[in-house]
């Protein structure tokens, strides 16, 4: 998407078992942690380039399909094995318009890749579809070297509580950007480590038990 919140967005929740979570100067909290089932990388993208203000927007009603297909074929054709695709619907905030937008977007799982793969492929999607970025997370242990982000899950999340979390607080609007949730209610954000306990807050603004979020640790990357 060409405009300014590209690189602030697709900010996600994901999965994880019981796990003490500590960032440094940040103390601790809990929730639940899971490196099973966890794809070799994630990727977000979309193949809209419009801003969209209005919730009620037609556009936002599409499901992707086709934008599915073909982006299954290029991580195919790249090496690499394309798994479960998630259709999320993203909140976030545009810097420039000083205002929620909304976005539809997918989620692909992607086996059998690494690092560079990963990166290339996302490269190519944000080059064919004339997007500034595509977010990429790969899934790594709490100690890795890597590790600079965390991936958070939890249910019972809609669009609307985004967008209203958002508009109050200008601290998540800032280094967040946003969110996204899946169609059955499960928000997902990716955040820097560094803004672990601000995502924590923003997790909880929405009606989130904390308990009951899953996290995943790891390394995130907007490509270009």
């Amino acid at each position: 998407m060409e405009n300014a919140i590209a690189r602030r967005q697709l900010r996600i929740l994901v999965m994880v078992s019981v796990l003490t979570l500590g960032v440094a100067g940040a103390g601790s909290v809990q929730a639940s942690t899971a490196r099973q089932g966890c794809p070799a990388g994630e990727i977000f993208a979309t193949n809209n380039t419009a801003i969209i203000t209005d919730p009620a927007d037609s556009r936002l009603k599409t499901r992707l399909t086709r934008f599915d297909h073909e982006v299954r074929k290029i991580i195919r054709a790249n090496g690499a094995r394309p798994g479960d695709s998630k259709l999320l619907d993203g909140v976030f905030w545009s810097g420039d318009l000083k205002q929620a937008t909304y976005e539809r977007t997918r989620e692909f799982d992607v086996n059998k890749v690494g690092r560079d793969g990963l990166h290339h492929i996302a490269g190519v999607i944000a080059k064919q579809y004339h997007q500034e970025s595509v977010l990429t997370f790969r899934c790594l242990p709490r100690t890795s070297p890597e590790t600079d982000a965390v991936e958070i899950q939890a249910p019972g999340v809609s669009a609307t509580k985004v967008h209203d979390a958002l508009i109050a607080n200008p601290e998540a609007r800032e280094k967040l950007g946003g969110g996204s949730v899946t169609l059955d209610g499960r928000l997902i954000l990716v955040a820097p480590l560094a803004d672990l306990r601000l995502a924590r807050k923003f997790t909880k603004a929405l009606g989130v038990d904390w308990n009951r979020a899953e996290v995943r640790y790891g390394d995130e990357e907007f490509v270009s």
